[in-house]
């Protein structure tokens, strides 16, 4: 950050006065500008025991697999921005349970929350994001082509959870992959 949001001045990085974080502070009006982790949210819709995904149209990670899900706007909620994404990624109209997975990924300043939902009808299609979307067994889901982590292990815990017959919250943390 090189000039305040507020009255176009410099800004200059340090730990303002109470602080233990270093900030962007305005030189000139004084405003500290916080920077703060980016919320991305989304649904894992499940219709007759299929799950809802789409292939992504863009970048990062273009061409792979994904739950519809994306970043949350100002002035919405959670489960607002769960709708909204699914809506866009895959055309689709789902009812929303509980939020299901958080999954912390600090070293990128996100949060992924996916809620639970249901598809009531298997009508869907590719929004302007998607390449293609398509709802999957279990046994189907093309694991070697999930675009992030955080849906790789929502999945699974929720497969698992299937299994048992209970869902329950969860949290998780991920941190960076090791570079080979």
């Amino acid at each position: 950050m090189n000039y305040c949001s507020c009255c176009a001045a410099t800004v200059t990085l340090r730990v303002p006065e109470g602080d233990t974080v270093p900030r962007y502070v305005c030189n000139q009006c004084g405003t500290i500008h916080y920077i703060n982790p980016k919320m991305v949210v989304g649904a894992l819709a499940e219709w007759q025991g299929k799950i809802l995904l789409c292939k992504r149209a863009i970048e990062p990670r273009l061409g792979m697999w994904t739950l519809p899900a994306g970043f949350m706007e100002m002035a919405e909620t959670t489960a607002e921005a769960a709708l909204r994404e699914t809506l866009e990624e895959a055309c689709a109209t789902i009812e929303l349970a509980e939020l299901y997975t958080l999954v912390n990924v600090p070293h990128i300043g996100q949060v992924h929350m996916f809620y639970r939902a249901h598809l009531p009808a298997p009508v869907f299609a590719a929004g302007i994001e998607s390449l293609e979307v398509a709802l999957f067994d279990e046994a189907d889901i093309p694991w070697d082509d999930i675009a992030f982590r955080s849906i790789a292990v929502t999945l699974r815990q929720y497969f698992a959870d299937r299994a048992k017959g209970e869902f329950k919250f969860r949290t998780y943390d991920l941190g960076p992959r090791a570079q080979f």
